[in-house]
């Protein structure tokens, strides 16, 4: 099996939309997962949302078709963070 592996980020009122930092298969998308392990970042796993975020440029603000599913994982990216800090507790 192939990984692949779509990094993003996304600066309220700084950013129109969030933007694709990085991607990649294979062998990058195993270092894009590393990284995000080792900076204790979540990682969100969606196949078809993936596949949709390869075809965004690198630097590049994601179609306003994708908005939804990307509002989705910043959702629950902070539900889960919300999570961890009070686990902290």
């Amino acid at each position: 099996m192939n990984p692949k592996a779509v990094a993003m980020k996304y600066k309220a009122y700084e950013d129109n939309a969030p933007k694709v930092i990085a991607k990649g298969s294979g062998e990058i998308a195993k270092k894009i997962i590393q990284k995000a392990k080792e900076y204790d970042v979540a990682i969100f796993q969606n196949p078809e949302l993936t596949d949709m975020l390869m075809n965004v440029e690198l630097n590049e603000d994601i179609p306003a078709e994708l908005y939804q599913a990307v509002v989705e994982v910043f959702v629950w990216l902070h539900k889960t963070e919300q999570k961890a800090e009070l686990s902290k507790n």
